[in-house]
């Protein structure tokens, strides 16, 4: 893969971006950029608050503003963006070639087991009364674009660094 290539990380809400994503940027020494948690700083506010307040049109254009200052980075990074980002037209383009998406392949059950009742309840898309069928719809809709990855890796059974030293033998040159 190369030195040179950012490494974002892509799956549902709850299979780890973020918790893998500083692990892996610890592992590398590489510098760490949560979507999400640098939108969330930029608005003054929560991405739930983003989308109750502004709406999820709003929050995109973020999104997209974002992923164009991370596109014009040099050095190389770990990236987590949130689990709809793969599905925005242009932003995997906006980082391609300099970037290798990594999915963190996990089922919608252990997904939300993961997250708990609060990470949950952060999560816009899961607010309703069956985040279980949400998360699984979730996952049966965006599955084509997390196809697109460079690389799979299941992690369904994995701890974040056991995923984070996964993924550094294919940052590695």
């Amino acid at each position: 893969m190369g030195k040179a290539a950012h490494l974002v990380l892509v799956g549902i809400p709850g299979s780890g971006k973020t918790s893998t994503g500083r692990e892996l940027a610890r592992l590398l020494q590489w510098p760490f950029v949560d979507v999400d948690e640098r939108i969330a700083e930029i608005a003054g506010m929560s991405v739930r608050d983003i989308f109750a307040t502004h709406g999820e049109a709003h929050f995109r254009s973020m999104e997209r503003d974002v992923t164009m200052q991370l596109a014009q980075a040099v050095e190389p990074m770990v990236v987590a963006p949130g689990g709809g980002w793969i599905t925005v037209p242009g932003l995997v383009e906006l980082l391609r070639p300099k970037a290798r998406l990594i999915w963190l392949k996990v089922s919608a059950q252990m997904a939300l087991e993961r997250m708990g009742p609060n990470g949950v309840a952060q999560r816009p898309l899961l607010s309703g009364p069956a985040p279980l069928g949400a998360l699984a719809a979730i996952l049966a809709a965006r599955e084509p674009f997390y196809l697109q990855a460079d690389h799979t890796v299941s992690v369904e059974m994995m701890t974040p660094i056991e995923v984070a030293e996964s993924i550094v033998a294919l940052a590695r040159p």
